[in-house]
């Protein structure tokens, strides 16, 4: 019963997440917002649903150590196994004009988190500090594409924008997705969080390591997906914009918004472990967006295996080597 409420509270989450981003484009383009504005607001704010409500459920709920590990674990997966994946699939070509501020955004982000999270705690003023970033982040990027300079985040949020509006039907219609997708993930989360919790207790295995594996994987299967079918189409390169994009989202705007909410004590085994594998992730994407490397089938492959090798890690037991 545990594994079904596990799996029934997925399809809710990644379902509802999909039906609410999908009302909510429609709505926005009723009400006649810009494709930029929409892109920038419900799309990147609604594909990060799952992480977000995941994680601030576990920590309202108490069970802080998921929270935290959805994050940390979400950003894990996005680079390794999703790029990874994509790059397989299809191999990502070198771009012309490197992604030196779109790498550079990025690499702040992730030691600022890495620094407030090494403290052990993110309270209210680290929660503050993560959105105020966040919230710079997209005051630039809007910016630069109201500039015309689209960064490879932007160049993938207006692409779902025309792929996520096609609603056919009334315009109560896109109301009534909206508020069903809200509910389901909001029920789907619920579902996930103590299924997670109940696994843990069960196996004996930690809160944490539940967060970094099982959750944070199930959470990035919207960009998963996304990233396959993509480089299926030729379009391998759009897996960069949804990594960079949902990287930042998770790092600074899930942390944060979390952080506000209660303060989180960060686990042992993530201070000193996970954040670290986390932004050595995020500096092997390096290559490929400053320095013009081609990410084909080879690098995909080590990715992968990296990622395997970590998940065997975090299975056999983290804790006990530190």
């Amino acid at each position: 019963m545990i594994y079904l409420q596990v799996a029934f509270g997925f399809l809710l989450l990644l379902g509802g997440a999909e039906i609410l981003v999908r009302g909510s484009v429609a709505i926005a383009r009723e009400l006649n917002v810009s494709t930029l504005v929409i892109g920038m607001t419900v799309v990147a704010f609604g594909t990060s649903a799952p992480e977000l409500v995941v994680s601030l459920n576990a920590a309202l709920d108490g069970t802080a150590d998921i929270a935290v590990g959805n994050v940390v674990g979400s950003n894990v997966a996005n680079v390794l196994l999703i790029l990874g994946s994509a790059g397989l699939v299809h191999p990502i070509a070198a771009r012309q004009q490197p992604l030196v501020r779109d790498a550079a955004v990025l690499v702040a982000g992730s030691m600022l988190f890495v620094a407030l999270a090494w403290n052990g705690t993110l309270d209210l003023l680290s929660g503050a500090v993560l959105l105020l970033a966040f919230f710079g982040f997209l005051t630039d990027s809007y910016r630069r594409e109201v500039r015309g300079e689209h960064g490879a985040a932007g160049e993938s949020l207006l692409d779902e924008v025309e792929e996520l509006g096609r609603v056919r039907g009334p315009r109560w219609w896109s109301w009534a997705l909206a508020v069903g997708g809200l509910i389901g993930v909001l029920v789907g989360a619920e579902l996930l969080v103590d299924g997670g919790v109940a696994i843990a207790r069960t196996f004996g295995v930690a809160e944490e390591v539940i967060g970094l594996t099982l959750i944070a994987i199930g959470t990035s299967l919207p960009e998963l997906a996304a990233s396959v079918v993509a480089a299926l189409r030729g379009h391998a390169d759009v897996a960069v914009g949804n990594v960079i994009g949902s990287n930042l989202f998770n790092i600074l705007g899930v942390a944060g918004t979390v952080a506000v909410t209660t303060s989180v004590t960060v686990p042992e085994q993530i201070r000193l472990f996970d954040i670290w594998v986390m932004l050595v992730a995020t500096l092997a994407m390096l290559p490929f967006l400053v320095g013009g490397w081609r990410f084909g089938r080879v690098a995909g492959v080590a990715f992968l295996v990296v990622y395997v090798a970590y998940i065997a890690l975090q299975a056999h037991g983290v804790a006990n080597l530190l």
